[in-house]
């Protein structure tokens, strides 16, 4: 992945000015908080396959940076809105924002970044551009009120509904940033969905592994306390796959846990342990991998270039990073 980041450096830099320049209001406080959060220098992994996208159908240029960095700002939006709902510490490797200025401005600005994005994406005057953004927005919106409304009921969750919850929570938007860099390359609408369904695997499994990492990662590289969605009772997958496996009597021991208002590091110790022993992590990376292997599927379809084969390692990386 180390190729791809260099080979596209030079674009991404581009990305990076345009997200900086792009923000737009004389409010200090927006500026401030919002050079802060974008200065904090995420993946980018979202704009990157904006522009492996269009640059798959022979498009590059301003206008598809400028897009990719609109692309950022609804997805910054959303983690300022998820930090303020999970009480989150750190976001980054960085105090969160809502930590330094409290709950209204991290949601404010983040309502500011959303709608400075979908502005922005009109002024492109593509329809094609308005629909998948605002079929995103919405999509993303469900699968926030979808692990909202079930986190207390971690037991009655199966694979196929938490499967649903990530397509719409983090696969909406990988997959409307894959389809949007088609349709501003003008692709025909065979090309345009096809990098939609490759969005949409990507994301299914960058989510998985991102809720993998949680009980397996290296805290200080991931930005965030290992086993805090646990403490948050968030539904993943490898604590789904334990509760479905364990016995009656473990099951409910594990419930007793994680209805606790505070876990232990003991306590999370002992159910990784048990996911373990039960192989709920190597179950999800399984998962994980057979939606990759159905994205690289997905680019067989088109001729062999340097944008396909970058959109071929960038999918390889959503299962091999540590972070």
């Amino acid at each position: 992945m180390a190729d791809v980041w260099n080979c596209y450096h030079l674009d991404l830099v581009e990305v990076e000015s345009q997200i900086l320049s792009n923000i737009g209001s004389d409010v200090p406080l927006i500026k401030e908080i919002a050079t802060f959060v974008f200065q904090g220098r995420g993946k980018r992994i979202r704009p990157l396959l904006l522009l492996l996208s269009a640059r798959l159908f022979g498009r590059q240029g301003h206008e598809v940076y400028a897009l990719a960095s609109f692309i950022e700002y609804i997805h910054t939006a959303t983690l300022l809105h998820d930090d303020v709902v999970d009480d989150a510490d750190f976001r980054r490797g960085k105090e969160a924002v809502h930590r330094l200025w409290g709950d209204h401005s991290s949601i404010l600005v983040g309502d500011y970044l959303y709608a400075t994005a979908v502005r922005a994406i009109v002024d492109f005057r593509i329809h094609e551009l308005n629909a998948v953004i605002a079929d995103s927005v919405q999509r993303m919106t469900e699968g926030e009120i979808m692990q909202n409304s079930i986190n207390g009921h971690r037991g009655m969750l199966s694979q196929a509904e938490y499967i649903q919850m990530v397509e719409c929570k983090t696969g909406a938007l990988i997959a409307a940033a894959c389809q949007m860099g088609a349709i501003l390359a003008d692709a025909d609408v065979s090309g345009q969905e096809a990098l939609f369904q490759f969005g949409l695997s990507v994301g299914t499994a960058y989510q998985i592994v991102d809720d993998t990492l949680d009980y397996v990662g290296q805290g200080e590289r991931l930005g965030k306390t290992l086993g805090n969605d646990m403490r948050q009772g968030k539904v993943t997958l490898p604590l789904l796959h334990l509760l479905h496996h364990v016995d009656e009597t473990r099951r409910a021991d594990i419930q007793a846990l994680l209805e606790q208002l505070r876990l232990g590091q003991g306590d999370i110790g002992n159910i990784v342990a048990l996911m373990n022993e039960y192989g709920s992590v190597q179950h999800s990376m399984m998962i994980a991998r057979q939606y990759i292997d159905k994205a690289k599927s997905i680019l067989g379809s088109f001729g062999e270039s340097p944008a396909k084969q970058a959109l071929y390692v960038a999918a390889n990386y959503m299962l091999d990073r540590d972070h």
